[in-house]
């Protein structure tokens, strides 16, 4: 028998812990678990069974898309990804794109963070979706 993995989490950088703390929570929904430091230097968040920690650094931040184009610092998978764009850009979330149907059959939506991660967000549809 072997170990189930219970959960997930991006890690991503940021230049001012606070802030992106507040947006996660604030603009995407997420709760703060723990931050550690005075101010917090790095902080785990979660929304239902989703994870994200965010670490200080004063080096720059590159995103991914940067090296690689259209690829996200941090990917969730949603139930109703039109629900979540209306909900994250009410409470004033930065758009990148979409909600979009993608050939690959997720209708998805990137939204930037305070740090310009490229945050994606998918709803797998099923093929009488498509």
């Amino acid at each position: 028998m072997t170990a189930r993995i219970v959960a997930q989490s991006s890690v991503l950088l940021s230049r001012d812990v606070p802030a992106a703390i507040s947006y996660w929570c604030d603009v995407f929904g997420f709760s703060l678990g723990n931050a550690f430091g005075e101010p917090p230097g790095f902080a785990i968040l979660r929304r239902d069974g989703a994870y994200v920690m965010l670490g200080a650094t004063d080096s720059p931040i590159v995103p991914r898309r940067n090296q690689r184009e259209s690829l996200f610092d941090a990917y969730f998978w949603v139930d109703d990804a039109q629900k979540a764009f209306t909900e994250m850009t009410a409470r004033g979330a930065n758009v990148d794109y979409g909600p979009d149907q993608q050939p690959y059959g997720v209708l998805e939506f990137g939204l930037t963070d305070p740090d310009n991660h490229l945050i994606g967000f998918g709803q797998v549809l099923d093929s009488s979706s498509s």
